[in-house]
């Protein structure tokens, strides 16, 4: 075989393999109404938006599975996804938190959001470490 149809064929392998480990998301439930994930907090600093964001402020990654596949984003420029800057009311146990979306978090399913420590303070204590929350887009 020769040079040019073994590069070929190990290419076509490769996309093949790529399509089995892509994640499927159901039809981009995540823009409308009332999602159910869970909710951490982190340790922030230069998010995936550019924004350097601080420990105080009420901001929020949103999971790869989402940031990744909102809709208008290329996948070339973080900086430049659309989801970058939107506003979400996340609630626990009769609590909310109106919080900025500035990074993207590198797991997770797709609903799950990673907290600045300011803004998970507002829904409970970081000695709680994760909760079950609902969440909506605005504010």
């Amino acid at each position: 075989m020769s040079l040019h149809k073994r590069l070929i064929s190990a290419i076509s392998l490769a996309i093949a393999a790529s399509a089995l480990t892509a994640p499927i998301l159901p039809r981009q439930s995540f823009l409308q109404g009332t999602q159910t994930g869970e909710g951490t907090f982190y340790d922030t600093g230069l998010g995936a938006c550019g924004v350097d964001i601080q420990n105080s402020d009420l901001a929020v990654a949103v999971s790869h599975l989402l940031f990744d596949n909102y809709p208008g984003y290329n996948g070339i420029n973080q900086n430049d996804n659309p989801v970058c800057g939107k506003i979400l009311t996340a609630s626990y146990q009769g609590k909310n938190v109106t919080v900025q979306v500035l990074d993207r978090m590198p797991f997770g399913q797709v609903t799950d959001l990673d907290f600045s420590p300011g803004a998970f303070e507002t829904l409970a204590s970081l000695d709680v470490g994760r909760i079950e929350m609902t969440w909506v887009w605005g504010g």
